[in-house]
Order: structure tokens, then sequence, then C-alpha cells
């Protein structure tokens, strides 16, 4: 079966980094394209970037153009998000997603805050 596994997560300063993986297995995973959510509590979840097979095209939420990049690793069945210049509102759990046909597989998210 598909399983996703995010880690990465932690603690940081307000303005610094961190990377976020997801690896992936029980997919070709080349095949499908690729995304990150976030989500606090009492929030809905809610997309942060997303990359196409073969990473030609990626997306991004407003709110992180220009601070987070998403990338991809086939070989490694990986999906990374270059997270920089974090703020304190980036902190939420972090989940990778794909969608096979109609139905989306989770991870069990990667928890990020941000905070002094």
């Amino acid at each position: 079966q598909v399983q996703l596994v995010e880690s990465g997560g932690g603690l940081v300063q307000p303005g610094g980094s961190l990377r976020l993986s997801c690896v992936a297995s029980g997919l070709i995973f080349s095949m499908y394209d690729m995304r990150w959510y976030r989500q606090t509590p009492g929030k809905e979840r809610d997309l942060v970037a997303a990359i196409t097979r073969g990473g030609g095209s990626t997306a991004y939420a407003d709110s992180v153009k220009g601070r987070f990049t998403i990338s991809r690793d086939d070989a490694k069945m990986t999906v990374y998000l270059q997270m920089n210049s974090l703020k304190p509102e980036d902190t939420a759990v972090y989940y990778c997603n794909v969608a096979l046909g109609w139905v989306g597989h989770w991870g069990q998210g990667t928890q990020v805050t941000v905070s002094s």
C-alpha cells in the first residue's frame, strides 16, 4: 500500500530555515504529482506547494512564495520542502500528499514550530 513518511520538522527561530522530507513507497513515484499541505488546530488543511511529475512545474500558496521551494528526487522517491525566512505564522503540522485517481494518501505529518 502507499506510504508517505515525513521528517525534518522542529523548533526554529523566526527567520530560520528547515527542510522537510517525505519518503514515499508503494507507488511508482515518478508518475505522480506531489503536494505539501499544512494544518493548524481548528483549521482546514491548506495547500502549501505542489510539484508535477518530472518536476517541470511547481506552484505555491501566496503566503509562502519566494520563501519555500518544493523539489523532488525520483530516484530516492522523496519530495522536499525547503523553508526559508520562516515566520511564526508558518507554525503548523506539515503533511505530504499524493492522489492516486480519486484517492488521496497522506503521511503522519511533521510539526514545525517557529518561535523565539
